[in-house]
């Protein structure tokens, strides 16, 4: 490629700061060398030349130090890596695909395997998925048909976070629809645009026409089988305590029928393996099924690799000259010391970010039951919103979930969880609504509403016994008012009433005094006198009982502001009450995940109105 002047460029330009110290240290070196010292202070003029003779070696160093200057410049450029040309490089990615199909119906309950089949085999797939080290791998679950657990992802932990809600209960119909499987398997493996792929089946048995049809199903796909349980078999135990029975009567005894489950492989052109206690059968299928399909880039924009050709190692055949000149005398070691391009240590932010994803660091925090740290490290809205309403941080989990709340009936669920856990029940109310208006069979929904709907109908209740309560003692203390005013009232009427009796004696008394002539107004003015004095005295008893009546009522007043306090300490205990009442109601909302992949199940299998009969159900 020729040389561009618009790509020229060096790699490493903070070389170029070398030449600082390289520039003091040759004028010091100049400066050293030009040096006459003290000797025309001690000697004549002309006693000089014959003293230094330096003519020649003065050339000889003026020249050594030009050329140690020209060499560092250059030894600078070449470590500061001059290009122009970038190199033509491929790249490649791993597009090695793999879809695990597991058998969920009735017979992986048996116990010929401890502690049954089905435990077993999700170890299994957990192992799968640990020593995937790269590629696509998704998981689906069939008995009487086929769902999707989790899509072509390269994320494995969250399918591993997924494999203890699969249980037999889950299914909306029993069977094993093997076709169905290896259909659903090939759809994924399309819509992820895999050209090639593996399937990998757990089971341990398949329908009868499974190995005539699978070949034209697969096409380029390959399929390869894990077989669990034991030629003996064992019965399927039940929730009673029972064994399950067929239409005769009959103890179920399934067994493993290796040699149809052999066919089914060779027929999708992968192996068969049965299940082993150590991991034998899951490193054989790994290295058959994990054959990656790299694909070389084409499209330079979007897999540009920046690799530059270096141009500065050429520079050094200039400097193999000089450094014949000075290999004698040592002085390489300084420069190659000083400019020696060292390697440069790089430190990650965090030690984790070398092996695992903000999503996988947030899932091992959230195994690990730290559920504030998972919050804050997962991408996903929906496994952010788990951790938070694990952390008990259920407002904040509702308002995650908020922008997703759009056409999904298990959204809202979550959310209107959340809001109840919360204690907004109203609110919670409606979105359980919301939820029901989307999938009315949502049984979830419906037994979290009703408990709602409950904790909101006690919850009026004691606010209305709390309201008649306070009416009542209302109404108590405004009685107690009008009885403690009565008594002062009658005092002033009996007051008034001696004031009109004494007005009346006076009366009565001056007019016998005019009637008696002058000589009885001495005695008139002395019983004035005593009326007077009555009046004062009736007076001082008047405010006495004023006094005490104010003295009543500074009491009243304290009581008053008593019951006040003991009625508010009553109304806090009550709350508390009443809030530790709700949070009981509350906690008997149920988490089941395995609930929800239930629920979904059912719902797609009503939505493919499916009316095929298998021929067992188990």
């Amino acid at each position: 490629m020729s040389m561009s002047l618009a790509d020229f460029h060096f790699i490493r330009p903070y070389w170029f700061l070398a030449l600082l110290p390289v520039a003091i240290f040759i004028i010091l070196s100049l400066r050293n060398k030009l040096a006459r010292g003290n000797w025309s202070e001690v000697c004549d003029d002309a006693l000089l030349p014959f003293i230094l003779q330096d003519s020649d070696q003065h050339a000889k160093r003026r020249w050594s130090s030009i050329a140690m200057s020209i060499a560092s410049l250059l030894a600078i450029i070449a470590l500061a890596g001059p290009t122009w040309e970038r190199l033509p490089t491929p790249t490649f990615r791993n597009d090695a695909a793999l879809v695990i199909a597991l058998d969920l119906s009735r017979s992986m309950n048996a116990t010929d395997i401890k502690p049954n089949r089905l435990i077993r085999a999700r170890y299994k797939v957990a192992d799968i998925l640990q020593q995937r080290k790269d590629g696509l791998t998704a998981l689906l679950v069939y008995a009487g048909d086929a769902f999707t657990v989790t899509p072509l992802t390269s994320d494995t932990a969250t399918i591993s976070n997924q494999l203890n809600a699969l249980n037999t209960d889950i299914m909306p119909s029993q069977g094993s629809n093997t076709l169905a499987a290896v259909k659903l398997a090939v759809e994924l493996l399309q819509q992820g645009g895999q050209q090639q792929g593996s399937i990998l089946l757990i089971a341990d048995a398949i329908s009868t026409d499974a190995v005539a049809q699978a070949k034209d199903i697969l096409g380029n796909y390959k399929l390869s089988i894990l077989g669990i349980g034991t030629v003996e078999g064992a019965p399927i135990k039940l929730a009673d305590g029972g064994f399950l029975k067929d239409t005769q009567g009959n103890i179920v005894v399934p067994r493993l029928v290796s040699s149809q489950l052999t066919a089914l492989a060779h027929a999708g052109g992968g192996i068969y393996q049965t299940i082993t206690s150590d991991d034998s059968d899951i490193k054989t299928l790994i290295a058959n099924t994990n054959t990656a399909t790299t694909q070389q880039a084409t499209d330079d924009s979007q897999h540009l690799v920046e690799q530059w050709v270096e141009q500065g190692p050429w520079l050094l055949l200039i400097l193999l000259p000089l450094a014949a000149l000075y290999f004698r005398k040592g002085l390489l070691v300084i420069p190659l010391v000083v400019l020696m391009n060292y390697p440069q240590d790089s430190y990650a932010y965090e030690w984790q970010d070398l092996w695992q994803t903000p999503d996988q660091q947030a899932q091992q925090a959230f195994n690990q039951q730290q559920y504030d740290r998972a919050a804050t490290q997962f991408q996903s809205p929906e496994w952010q919103a788990a951790a938070q309403y694990k952390a008990e941080k259920y407002q904040q989990a509702a308002e995650t979930l908020q922008p997703l709340v759009q056409h999904s009936d298990d959204v809202y669920y979550n959310q209107a969880t959340a809001l109840a856990k919360a204690g907004q029940l109203e609110q919670a109310l409606e979105i359980y609504q919301k939820a029901l208006q989307l999938n009315p069979q949502h049984q979830d929904a419906l037994y979290n509403k009703k408990l709602v709907e409950q904790a909101l109908k006690k919850q009026q209740q004691d606010q209305k016994q709390d309201k008649d309560k306070q009416q009542a003692d209302s109404a108590k203390q405004n009685q107690s008012d009008d009885q403690d005013s009565k008594p002062s009232a009658q005092s002033h009427d009996q007051q008034a009433q001696q004031d009109k009796q004494s007005e009346d004696s006076a009366s009565d008394q001056a007019n016998q005094d005019q009637k008696e002539q002058k000589q009885e107004t001495d005695k008139a003015q002395q019983q004035a006198k005593n009326e007077q004095q009555k009046a004062a005295e009736a007076e001082q008893k008047d405010q006495a009982k004023q006094a005490e009546s104010a003295q009543a009522s500074k009491q009243q007043q304290d009581a008053q502001k008593e019951s006040a306090q003991q009625q508010t300490d009553q109304e806090a205990n009550d709350d508390s009450e009443q809030k530790q009442a709700q949070e009981q109601w509350l906690k008997r909302i149920p988490d089941d995940p395995a609930g929800l992949l239930k629920r979904k199940f059912k719902y797609q299998y009503s939505q493919r109105n499916q009316t095929t009969q298998q021929e067992k159900t188990w």
